[in-house]
């Protein structure tokens, strides 16, 4: 079709517009009190996205070498979040599929504070035969970034809280299977007696760095790929976290992991799982989760598409149903006064509100429609 001068130049003003818009909504967290988390796909690594309502970030975690993962942790922090940089860069521990995207990230955007256990000297799976970790180690030991860090449980990633909005701390409660000290008053876990330990893991696993996010009434765990001895080391005999709204499933849902006195211990209303179609949801987390109180929903990056498909949530839950699958994200917004949050996989229009805890004991919680909510799991 051929068009007048007028109409080229009124289509592309109109294209303009289009695209304004879309931008402005992808940048809405930075503006409008939200708190945002997005869990990247990185096929069954690690990679979470914080942006604070005053638009600072936090990247836990960096998936694997190679152009992918760090093409898809920038596609969701510059093209959706609209970030520019990153502001804080956690490692929970060092393997592959979870610091190795962090130097190439930074050739993509730059990288503030770098939060890791202080980087290892040899195989940190302790085999004395692996001599690849000078080499392995190199581009992560010296990638550019502000500034590195060794973190401590107890430590305080420091985060603004722009005023009238509720308190935001990001805590580290676990590193190298050092706990951070219970809250004061916390008495001993009732379900205490039902942790049952598991053979001593003596992988970097393990070692993992635990955090907690709170904003406001919002708890948020993102326990990297602690292992079940250190998970239940956790929250017993006293739960050093208490309850939480959502849980990132510990190591992609691996029966390695996901202890239920750790899910049972934090309560959590909903879960998120970074697995992928080959990788994680165990049939021990499945039932760990599904028997966790309170839990209304559970959510996964990829569908298991193994031999064991029940172990899986249902399809509207998933971000990426087939095995080859286009990477699609999941994405949670935390209402600005902290009492509610949406989880959604927006490549598949799927949206939903749930309660915090603590508005849930006040009020059901209710969806925009109306009604109460009631999620299959």
């Amino acid at each position: 079709m051929n068009l007048s001068p007028l109409a080229r130049r009124l289509n592309r003003i109109l294209r303009a517009l289009a695209a304004g818009f879309t931008l402005l909504s992808a940048y809405a967290g930075a503006s409008d009190g939200r708190l945002d988390i997005y869990w990247v796909d990185v096929e069954g690594g690690g990679a979470t996205l914080i942006v604070t309502p005053s638009g600072e970030s936090v990247l836990i975690d960096s998936g694997s070498p190679g152009a992918r993962d760090s093409g898809r942790i920038h596609h969701v922090a510059a093209d959706i979040a609209g970030l520019k940089k990153i502001d804080h860069y956690v490692t929970t521990h060092f393997h592959m599929d979870h610091y190795g995207g962090a130097a190439e990230l930074s050739t993509l955007i730059p990288i503030g504070q770098v939060y890791d256990n202080g980087l290892p000297t040899a195989d940190p799976d302790n085999d004395p035969r692996d001599v690849r970790w000078v080499m392995l180690l190199r581009p992560y030991r010296e990638f550019i970034a502000d500034r590195r860090n060794v973190i401590h449980a107890g430590d305080m990633i420091p985060l603004r809280s722009p005023a009238g909005l509720p308190s935001l701390t990001l805590r580290c409660v676990a590193a190298k299977q050092h706990f951070a000290p219970a809250p004061a008053g916390a008495g001993p876990n009732p379900i205490a007696g039902e942790n049952t330990p598991k053979p001593t893991d003596t992988t970097d696993n393990a070692n993992s760095i635990a955090l907690v996010l709170d904003f406001g009434p919002f708890r948020f765990f993102d326990g990297g790929d602690l292992t079940w001895n250190t998970e239940g080391a956790l929250v017993t005999p006293v739960n050093r976290v208490g309850q939480v709204d959502v849980y990132q499933v510990d190591h992609h849902g691996l029966g390695l992991s996901n202890n239920p006195v750790l899910i049972h211990s934090l309560a959590p209303t909903v879960s998120v799982m970074n697995n992928g179609a080959r990788k994680g949801t165990a049939g021990s987390t499945i039932e760990g989760l599904r028997s966790s109180p309170g839990l209304q929903a559970m959510y996964q990056l990829h569908k298991n598409v193994r031999g064991d498909i029940q172990n899986n949530t249902a399809d509207e839950f998933i971000a990426n149903v087939p095995e080859k699958c286009d990477g699609n994200y999941i994405h949670l917004a935390v209402d600005p006064s902290g009492l509610s949050y949406s989880v959604s996989i927006p490549a598949t229009g799927h949206r939903r509100t749930y309660a915090t805890r603590i508005a849930a004991e006040r009020q059901p919680a209710k969806l925009e429609s109306g009604k109460e909510t009631s999620y299959p799991r």
